[in-house]
């Protein structure tokens, strides 16, 4: 069987770190490149993480730097959630710099797309902000794109703003471009983030695995997606569970929009689940998961790691 080539997008954060270990260790994904945007952080610290985590994982997958600044609107970060750093908690060596590509991240992704045989699936958990550029720089890209599996979104409540996901939230107009895109997606968001927990038990058995377990274990003591003692968020690892376990989600293929202009809804997925909006539906939406396997996924796919 033929590994799917992938490109993730990403801004290591702690539950990037977790989802990249899980993808780059996978027996059915061929990451072929990994590209880096301002997110859970700025743009230097969450590019001199991902070279962290490649020395740390002994991968040699290349990555390109991306985007410093959301299209149009200012900068935000999470580093309440993931700390200063971005991934505070474990002490990592210093990275590699030779995987850092001298090209930008969109045109990294483009070269990539374009000499791939077959169609390049797309996963961006960070902010759309590279991909977004991509597909108006570059429009010739979306013939070989498989399909784009995200994390980000919610049909309901958010966790940056009342009603919108940080993801979403932090480059809105980026979003739209991608969600009006045509592409095929998938939208793994905070419905199923929610739910995809790990307790405090599980990141006992996950210390002492293996080397990545243990790096895991440390990093999601400073973890506050969640709660260490009441669970912890595994919201990116729920984009890599879909492309490797799809039959752990419930979706409803459906229009989604994103809200630009509301005063207080900025960066809101409009999830139409009920045909309200009479619109020819463009996402397959993760509406639940299944907690009890997913987890049981979750800690399998972490003792394939290192």
């Amino acid at each position: 069987m033929n590994k799917r080539p992938i490109i993730i997008d990403t801004d290591p954060g702690i539950d990037d770190a977790v989802a990249l270990g899980i993808a780059l260790y996978s027996e059915d994904l061929d990451v072929r490149l990994i590209t880096t945007v301002n997110g859970n952080v700025n743009l230097e610290k969450v590019t001199y993480n991902m070279l962290r985590l490649m020395k740390f994982f002994n991968k040699q997958t290349p990555v390109a730097k991306g985007a410093g600044t959301p299209l149009i609107v200012e900068p935000v970060d999470a580093s309440d959630i993931h700390g200063e750093t971005g991934m505070d908690g474990y002490e990592f060596e210093e990275p590699d710099n030779s995987l850092l590509l001298d090209e930008h991240a969109v045109t990294a992704m483009r070269r990539e797309i374009i000499e791939s045989k077959e169609p390049v699936t797309l996963v961006p958990i960070g902010p759309l902000t590279n991909i977004a550029l991509l597909l108006r720089t570059y429009p010739e890209v979306t013939k070989n794109i498989e399909e784009i599996v995200l994390m980000g979104g919610s049909t309901s409540r958010g966790n940056s703003s009342v009603m919108a996901e940080f993801n979403i939230y932090a480059d809105p107009e980026a979003a739209k471009i991608v969600f009006s895109s045509g592409i095929p997606l998938v939208m793994a968001g905070l419905d199923v983030g929610w739910k995809a927990l790990v307790y405090p038990e599980d990141s006992e058995i996950l210390r002492d695995m293996n080397k990545t377990g243990n790096m895991i274990y440390h990093l999601f003591k400073k973890y506050r997606g969640g709660s260490f003692n009441h669970g912890l968020k595994m919201y990116d690892s729920c984009a890599i569970a879909y492309l490797l376990k799809p039959d752990l989600f419930e979706t409803a293929h459906t229009f989604v929009d994103v809200e630009l202009t509301g005063e207080l809804t900025k960066g809101t997925t409009v999830v139409d689940l009920k045909g309200k909006m009479n619109k020819e539906p463009n996402v397959n939406v993760c509406i639940d998961i299944d907690p009890v396997a997913f987890k049981k996924w979750f800690i399998e796919s972490i003792r394939k790691c290192n």
